[in-house]
């Protein structure tokens, strides 16, 4: 028998092949001998790990989305009012994309390849509670900005489909979105400035701007006959 350590050591190669293979070119456009290929096994070994490609598929997706979920849940339990824990929550989300350029193409293939996945392997079932508990956490910050008047009252599904397009498919967006800018999007300049214009984007319609403060009139001057 191998030994646990071992098993999960071909497990976690496996998967980080295989993430590779389907960010570049999809679930239908990857098979199992490849991806054995790749890994240095004999296909027949893959079936000692998954039972099929759709479970290794699934598997990358859960793999990275549990990573999302313990970073994020992190910068949160540091504390702060709702407005800095959003920051520091798209701040985390910016950093893990534009550090594994393999997670958003992945997880923006993953929204519409879907279709090929029957839905009842545990591998996807796990993927699809720890995406449900993200928006969930997500969803509770920005009520909780709103019930607290710090956050402007505003569409919460909305909100997040902003902050989702405006970071997983920026940094899926390769050699278009390069184009659009005119630089790489995954340079250390602009993935500083995409927090910037990501939080410029969606502040205006998420936090509720401090009163301006008005000056006391000063009397209008006596006229004198």
């Amino acid at each position: 028998m191998e030994p646990i350590q071992s098993k999960q050591a071909s497990r976690d190669k496996i998967l980080d092949c295989a993430e590779q293979l389907f960010a570049r070119r999809g679930f239908a456009g990857i098979g199992l001998a490849e991806v054995a290929e790749t890994v240095g096994l004999r296909k027949s070994t893959l079936f000692h790990h998954f039972p099929s490609k759709a479970a290794i598929y699934a598997a990358v997706v859960a793999r990275i989305l549990r990573r999302f979920e313990e970073q994020l849940n992190r910068e949160l339990a540091r504390g702060g009012s709702p407005g800095q824990r959003l920051d520091r929550w798209t701040d985390a989300l910016i950093d893990l994309l534009a550090r594994n350029p393999s997670y958003p193409r992945l997880l923006l293939r993953s929204l519409f390849e879907d279709d090929e996945l029957g839905g009842d392997l545990p591998e996807e079932q796990e993927a699809n509670a720890i995406l449900r508990r993200i928006i969930g956490v997500a969803a509770r910050l920005l009520h909780e900005g709103m019930d607290a008047g710090e956050l402007r009252r505003a569409s919460v599904p909305h909100t997040l489909q902003t902050l989702i397009g405006a970071t997983v498919y920026h940094f899926a967006s390769g050699d278009l979105g390069d184009e659009i800018l005119g630089k790489p999007i995954f340079s250390a300049a602009e993935v500083a400035r995409r927090k910037i214009e990501v939080k410029a984007l969606t502040r205006p319609g998420t936090i509720l701007a401090p009163a301006p403060t008005s000056k006391p009139s000063k009397p209008a001057p006596r006229r004198t006959r």
